[in-house]
């Protein structure tokens, strides 16, 4: 583990869904779970321990990696759809987002950002630009879009989705990673995800 690192390790703790104290723009590693509304179970079903994509979850997908692209600053380490939710480890680098080249982060775990949170308190509704609560409004509402241009599209006789009627729950639940062990632990958490779908928490 390089020194840096270390200003990760044992640093924050919290008993929330939020840490009162944690920049949500700032340098990080974070573990993130966004569940479709009411755990409807309409992005895939589970075969034989994998993952078949119906439309919805095409198009949820295509609108999760889209948003890399846009967002310059973030990174995609693990990634997995299920049929009523999804699971990432999303990191954000600044640094290497202005540098040229972004480095394979998947492949590269030294790779993480070392830049420490500013202690300044951030209130909880509070979303600030380049942000994980800013890029996770962002993909839900495109999500919300494309999923209703699909409706059309296909002259789909169901509700369409929009501010009020959310195709995902307006929430989510995120975790900073903080060590190596939580970091492969979560790692293998979500590669395992479509084999344990019977034992999960968010089958209905």
């Amino acid at each position: 583990m390089r020194d840096e690192r270390k200003k990760y390790l044992g640093k924050y703790s919290s008993g929330s869904m939020r840490l009162k104290n944690w920049k949500y723009d700032a340098d990080g590693l974070y573990f993130i779970t966004v569940v479709t509304q009411n755990r409807v179970c309409n992005l895939g079903k589970i075969v034989d321990g994998k993952m078949i994509l119906s439309a919805f979850g095409e198009i949820v997908v295509q609108e999760w990696f889209k948003s890399f692209e846009i967002r310059k600053e973030l990174f995609l380490d693990e990634f997995v759809l299920m049929p009523n939710h999804l699971h990432a480890i999303v990191v954000i680098d600044a640094a290497a987002a202005a540098a040229d080249g972004r480095p394979n982060i998947a492949a590269e775990t030294d790779g993480r950002p070392s830049v420490p949170p500013d202690e300044k308190k951030i209130g909880i509704a509070e979303r600030l630009p380049k942000s994980i609560s800013s890029f996770l409004a962002d993909f839900k509402s495109a999500v919300n879009t494309a999923i209703d241009n699909y409706i059309d599209d296909n002259q789909l006789m169901i509700t369409k989705f929009n501010s009020k009627n959310h195709f995902f729950q307006s929430g989510y639940h995120d975790h900073i990673i903080r060590t190596d062990e939580s970091f492969c632990r979560i790692k293998n958490y979500i590669k395992n995800n479509p084999k344990n779908w019977k034992k999960d928490c968010f089958e209905k």
